[in-house]
């Protein structure tokens, strides 16, 4: 709305002086640029300087024609914006190139929060209203082929750049569109950045690297958040770079640097709730491919029996996660997975096969200051009385490690 007016010259007009973070002003306003530069048949240059500068010249000419004026520092951010709004993803675009943002989350047109070295926090950046919103997040998925509207409420992508976008809208989010943006990190975390971190100990990390290379299968569990998958890509990466590997996720994060990994992702039905090809499909393909390890990204379903029979069946040294609040919760977890697979042996059979499969289960978590921490490793020894037996091999409070592992597993036969 405008705030006052004022003159600007001898001979010249009044000019009203508005706020440039008004949103009708900005709405009127992209409105009209992207109408001069249809009507000019105008595409914007490659080079981003003459890019700025064309649209700065669109936004005073919008300025001028309707005698209105801006502060001085206001010019700058409101044409950026704009060009944004052309080119890119309106105010998400300085977010997306930010790289100490990790996680972008959108509760509505005027609620931003992202996440910067474990930390949620708001930004000033925001909508229009929630058209707004559908309008960047539908040039997002565009290229994806992905449709959004009321009767697909629901999307889960993986963005070009390997960024992970979840959105869903009303009926089924009643305050609105909510956006959730999981950032593709070009750089991956090493095992030293954990321990200078204070994550994990070296020894610790030591420890879990002779594991892999040694072929133990690895569960690692935590919640949304840890850093399971951060853990499980650095582990990953001790892989001999003579084994093939294949890998098995919903959206593409892993960054193995291995020359011979084959990736696989899950694919969402499309909008008549047709071709849809989950994981539990994908992992009993994977073991048709000849692989020597088989990495499933987070098991979540029925597709955990089949990975721990292929846990069972010689593809040793394989790894997934799981959600969970301790490793000993991720074995309960576990058992519900079998059992929605369709599994009808007793409990103490569902034990035994997970006691067989599994040699390490580690428990990551994230705590209120957004520092995650490694807090325990437990070794599965075997089956007894038809539980699983676990040994505590590390945990955050006293950081001592066992000696010597015996990784030999007894297993004592469930009734």
């Amino acid at each position: 709305m405008p705030l006052k007016q004022f003159q600007r010259g001898r001979g010249e007009a009044k000019r009203t002086l508005v706020d440039a973070d008004d949103p009708a002003l900005k709405n009127d306003l992209h409105r009209a640029v992207i109408e001069r530069l249809e009507d000019e048949n105008g595409l914007l240059d490659d080079d981003p300087t003459v890019m700025l500068m064309r649209v700065e010249g669109l936004v005073r000419e919008y300025l001028d024609a309707r005698h209105l004026a801006l502060l001085p520092q206001a010019l700058e951010p409101l044409t950026r914006e704009v060009l944004h709004e052309l080119t890119g993803f309106g105010p998400l675009q300085p977010l997306l190139r930010d790289d100490s943002i990790s996680d972008i989350l959108i509760n509505g047109p005027r609620r931003i929060f992202v996440e910067r070295d474990g930390i949620l926090s708001r930004v000033p950046e925001r909508f229009l209203n929630d058209a707004h919103i559908l309008r960047v997040v539908r040039r997002m998925l565009a290229p994806l082929g992905r449709r959004l509207d009321e009767s697909s409420p629901m999307v889960d992508a993986r963005l070009p750049d390997g960024s992970r976008v979840n959105v869903i809208i009303p009926p089924l989010a009643l305050d609105g569109p909510c956006v959730s943006i999981r950032k593709f990190r070009c750089e991956a975390l090493t095992a030293e950045d954990l321990i200078e971190s204070d994550a994990l100990t070296a020894p610790l990390m030591r420890l879990l690297q002779q594991a892999v290379g040694e072929r133990r299968n690895i569960l690692i569990s935590g919640a949304t958040g840890s850093g399971k998958t951060t853990l499980l890509n650095i582990l990953s990466r001790e892989i001999p770079p003579q084994e093939r590997v294949v890998t098995i996720e919903d959206a593409a994060e892993l960054q193995l640097g291995n020359s011979h990994v084959v990736r696989l992702e899950t694919r969402a039905p499309n909008s008549e709730g047709e071709g849809e090809v989950g994981a539990r499909q994908l992992v009993k393909n994977a073991l048709r491919m000849r692989p020597d390890r088989v990495i499933l990204g987070e098991s979540r379903g029925d597709e955990a029996l089949d990975m721990l029979q292929a846990m069972n069946t010689g593809h040793l040294g394989s790894m997934s996660t799981v959600h969970a609040n301790s490793a000993r919760d991720a074995l309960v977890r576990l058992q519900m997975m079998v059992r929605l697979a369709g599994f009808e042996g007793t409990d103490g059979l569902v034990n035994q096969i997970i006691a067989t499969a599994l040699d390490l289960v580690i428990h990551i978590t994230r705590d209120a200051d957004g520092h995650r921490h490694v807090v325990e490793v437990q070794q599965v020894q075997g089956l007894k009385a038809g539980q699983v037996l676990l040994k505590r091999l590390y945990h955050r409070e006293d950081r001592q490690l066992g000696r010597e592992i015996d990784w030999r597993k007894r297993i004592e036969e469930p009734a």
